[in-house]
């Protein structure tokens, strides 16, 4: 069965499940249905989903879409405490267009909409800028605009909107759209209240239970509000995964195609085996059993690994709002929040040692591996065989993070007369992050005798490796020292603004004007203390018998894997699930790693993968906004329209390599942008709107894209990152045409259609070039970089400055076009049960470029489900996600030219139901979230459906608990 027959399927199964339970609730219900409805009123420029029962949050839906005139969606919670999901990523990804980026552990972390990443999203909080000093999640690097919106529990905030099509007095700095976080206040519900949620929430990928929960009190008189929340959450955290930093190929000789990525063996090492000789040559083609040409392009793993990921993390966040209001006319407001996250997480991953496999002298040589009897399919996926004298090394990190952010917000509303109303606001915000990530690395001793066993003919999720030593066995006399890493980063944000806003005129006209100051400023320096490190572990070489662990103890600090059932969630055979780790106590403890940790030196890379150094940015805008209504063949016509303009003054600094010090390097420019957009509604009739919307936007260019400097994150030092400081801004100039047909009730069809025509938009390509082009002195790399190009230049016979090293570039693409088509349905189904309905939206996107390259994270197809029931006291609502296939990184990969990773399509299901309880005036309700029913996995591919870049294993959460109010 199709993988899209299985979404499906999926979907059909919670229809079908609804409406076993709605049958189950209306055979004991004692009344009909009698869903609350909201009071929150609508904005005029987006259109709103009202968070209290289903049915009156589409009705409410329904009704603001009807008086909207911009393109958009919102999410209100009636109720503090309210909005649905976990945290606002969550919530947000129930919007058409909008797709999640998610964390290995399955949790959304950024929001990408309608077919741009989330660097093209611009995230405000209470209509000011935002800015987060955290990295993207487990796996994270991301060091741009991209604002982890995980960070944020949903039971603080009350309304989300987001705006697809901008007005003049949106913010400029998204070409994608703008997220706006309002967070509660305390005359969102006058008088004194009380909401606690408490919850425990299970994940079946470890079988552990962890608590959630939340405070919210508010009081208000006639003028003065205040409202405090916390909210809390510390999760056991366990994924079991399978990784390879890619494919690649192996090097038979001069002018063969192919990448080239690693060299087999030319004289038969010792301990081969399979009757093959030690010191005579060995012809690699004839033990293959390929052509030359097959093996030469034939594609295994470039470190094939098991991964697992197990600790905690934890999250709280606190709220202060203030309200006065001394009269109708004029209003204050307060807005205070503080938020720590900690991540401590442990990560083990058993590597079978493909890349730096080849003749060489260091201790990281294995002496080339042969390949055995292999078959390959037509695309030179390697899919059996047995790999003679291969290699594996375990690499174990600690992986400490901690997150800091605060924000205080001020605003004023004055409407001196009805004609007249002046707005003004400002914020301040400053953000910390650290990581420490060490490293301990052991490897099998080479000429060994290892052999790999290789099976990738689609028995289990990802290729099986399997061999012939205990991977499991500290004692077996093949482990010695690989590397030791101390690296650390360190990051700040910093924000400050204040933004006025004048509109004078009635609901048949009015104008508005505004000016706007906003200033962010951001760190991010990496430090490393490895070389010195690894001396004081193990010594010179890493081989010998000096160092606070020579090679001969290495035994006593390592001990069998405490988890025996690694990939318990995965289907099919999936190769060795136990292996070793390490005594992390006992290891820091005898090398003094503290002591490493805390003088270590800045580098120019850090160890999540991101280009370090500073940005200095201010913006200085100002707009014009007409609004208005006319009359055309006896119908109104909304209008919204005018002009935005912003002035960036923008400095970066980076840190470089001369000689062996790092100086810093700056790059500054100014540029400015005109940005025109008006915003159409024309009622065809009472119950048919149509809507037409046209707008230039406008994205800054990526600030770690500018930052001068070259750096290897690889330690094979294959691949390097550059800086290109000559990015520009790039633009958009969108188009939407698109309309409702209101059919009574909650129920409406609606079809957008959309196009942006972006200029300057940003990719990254690959060039290759030669290590010495790069002007990186030899003895600034890490031992291991050094290691692994001494290696090379042996196995190539080339010298290390004329070896080829694959340089990622930032470029301006001089065009991108992206073409989308966005359907709504929403229908009561009152006529088989009442209270049984559905919402559905999809989308459809379509990109070309002149150059061939396109925006990552653009699904062609993706899709929302829900299915609901409701009465007096049951709600039970079935959610279905599902997106289309994805580039998640563009051509080439690893030298190989037609390969680009792709996100593999996912579908995701989930339940939330409540109960309302018939005691206690009805102020208990029970609460039960099922997330991620069909325990779909998250998929990279390395361009092909069966060469897996990396597949992680959230697993189901349950999430049950009440929510009180009183």
């Amino acid at each position: 069965m199709s993988s899209h027959h299985r979404h499906i399927r999926a979907a059909l199964f919670a229809a079908s499940a609804i409406g076993s339970l709605a049958s189950a609730q209306a055979a004991f219900a004692q009344q009909d249905a009698a869903p609350q409805t909201s009071a929150a009123a609508p904005q005029d420029e987006v259109a709103d989903i009202v968070v209290t029962g289903i049915r009156g949050s589409l009705q409410s839906a329904t009704n603001a879409k009807k008086n909207a005139v911009a393109f958009g969606d919102s999410i209100f919670a009636e109720d503090i405490g309210k909005l649905p999901a976990t945290n606002l990523a969550e919530t947000l990804n129930r919007m058409p267009g909008v797709r999640l980026n998610r964390d290995i552990n399955g949790e959304g972390t950024q929001v990408a909409i309608r077919g741009l990443g989330p660097s093209f999203t611009r995230v405000l909080l209470n209509g000011s800028q935002l800015q987060v000093a955290s990295d993207g999640g487990t796996n994270g690097g991301s060091a741009n605009r991209e604002v982890d919106l995980d960070f944020f529990p949903s039971e603080l905030f009350t309304r989300l909107d987001l705006a697809k099509s901008p007005s003049p007095s949106t913010l400029e700095g998204g070409i994608a759209g703008t997220v706006n976080l309002r967070n509660a206040r305390p005359f969102d519900k006058p008088g004194t209240h009380v909401t606690v949620v408490a919850q425990g929430q299970y994940t079946d990928s470890n079988d552990k239970i962890s608590p959630r929960g939340a405070i919210v009190a508010s009081h208000t008189t006639d003028t003065f509000g205040i409202l405090v929340g916390v909210a809390g959450v510390k999760t056991k955290t366990r994924v079991d995964g399978y990784e390879t930093l890619g494919y690649s190929d192996g090097n038979l000789g001069t002018g063969d195609p192919g990448g080239n990525n690693f060299s087999y063996a030319s004289i038969v090492p010792n301990n081969a085996g399979h009757g093959l000789v030690a010191g005579q040559p060995v012809d690699v083609v004839a033990t293959s059993g390929l052509t030359r040409d097959q093996l030469s392009t034939a594609l295994i793993p470039r470190l094939g690994r098991q991964a697992l990921t197990q600790g905690d993390r934890s999250r709280i966040s606190a709220l202060a709002s203030l309200e006065w209001r001394p009269s109708d006319e004029l209003h204050f407001a307060l807005d205070g929040i503080w938020a720590k996250s900690k991540r401590n997480y442990d990560r083990l991953i058993m590597n079978w040692q493909v890349r730096n496999s080849g003749p060489g002298t260091s201790a990281q040589s294995t002496g080339g591996m042969i390949p055995i009897d292999l078959t390959v399919d037509d695309n030179g996926v390697v899919t059996s065989g047995t790999f003679a004298n291969s290699s594996f090394f375990l690499e174990a990190s600690q992986f400490r993070q901690t997150t800091k952010f605060w924000n205080i917000n001020p605003s004023l509303s004055w409407q001196p007369s009805d004609l007249l109303k002046v707005d003004f606001s400002a914020n301040y915000s400053k953000s910390r992050f650290f990581r420490e990530q060490p490293s301990w690395v052991f490897q099998t001793a080479p000429e060994s005798g290892v052999d790999v066993y290789y099976d990738n003919t689609g028995q289990g999720d990802y290729p099986s490796i399997t061999t012939n030593i205990d991977l499991n066995d500290p004692n077996n006399g093949l482990w010695e020292w690989y590397r030791q890493n101390v690296a650390l980063v360190r990051r700040t944000t910093e924000t400050k603004g204040a933004h006025l806003d004048v509109t004078y005129g009635d609901d048949v006209f009015n104008v508005k004007v505004g000016a706007a100051y906003d200033r962010a400023q951001r760190t991010i320096r990496a430090y490393d203390n490895s070389p010195a490190y690894q001396l004081s572990v193990c010594g010179t070489g890493c081989t010998g018998e000096t160092g606070s662990i020579p090679t001969s103890a290495i035994p006593q600090y390592l001990m069998p894997g405490s988890v025996k059932n690694f990939g318990h969630l995965a289907s099919g055979n999936i190769g060795f699930t136990r292996y070793i780790m390490p005594d992390f106590g006992a290891i820091r403890d005898v090398t003094d790693y503290e002591s490493y940790r805390d003088s270590a030196p800045e580098t120019r890379g850090a160890v999540t993968g991101g280009a370090t150094g500073d940005m200095d940015e201010e913006v200085w805008g100002a707009y014009f906004e007409l609004n208005g209504v006319t009359t055309i063949a006896g119908r109104d016509l909304h209008i919204n329209t005018g002009m935005r303009y912003a002035r960036t003054r923008q400095e970066v600094v980076g840190p470089s390599q001369i000689g062996t010090e790092i100086i810093d390097i700056t790059s500054r420019s100014t540029y400015e942008n005109f940005l025109p957009s008006i915003n159409l509604t024309y009622d065809v009739a009472d119950n048919i709107k149509l809507r037409a919307s046209a707008s230039r936007t406008m994205t800054r260019p990526d600030a770690s894209q500018i930052l001068p400097g070259i750096t290897f994150s690889d330690p094979s030092a294959l691949v390097a990152s550059a800086g290109n400081p000559d990015l520009q801004p790039y633009t958009s100039d969108n188009y939407d045409l698109g309309g409702e047909i209101y059919t009574g009730g909650i129920g409406y069809v609606g079809l957008s259609l959309f196009m942006k025509n972006i200029q300057g938009f940003t990719v990254t390509t690959s060039q290759e070039v030669t290590f010495g082009s790069l002007n990186i002195p030899f003895e600034s790399l890490i031992p291991t970089q050094q290691n692994a190009l001494n290696d090379r230049s042996l196995q190539t016979g080339i010298p290390v400055d004329q070896l080829p090293i694959t340089v990622n570039r930032p470029i301006n693409l001089s065009d991108l076009k992206i073409k989308g088509l966005e359907i709504t349905w929403v229908q009561p189904l009152d006529f088989l049960m009442d209270g049984l309905g559905f919402s559905a939206n999809g989308t459809y996107l379509d990109q070309s470029s002149s150059s061939g390259l396109v925006a990552t994270g653009v699904s062609k197809y993706s899709y929302n489900l829900q299915g609901f029931y409701e009465d007096d006291r049951l709600s039970v609502s079935l959610n279905y996600v599902w997106n289309d296939d994805a580039i998640a990184v563009n051509r080439p990969q690893n030298g190989i030219q037609n390969a680009s990773l792709r996100s593999k399509a996912r579908g995701q299901l989930d339940l939330s139901a409540g109960y309302q309880l018939p005691f206690l005036n009805d102020s208990v309700r029970l609460t039960l979230d099922a997330l991620n029913l069909t325990n779909e996995p998250i998929r990279t591919l390395f361009e092909y459906d069966n060469a897996p870049y990396s597949v992680y294993y959230p697993g189901r959460t349950i999430l049950a608990g009440i929510r009180a109010n009183f």
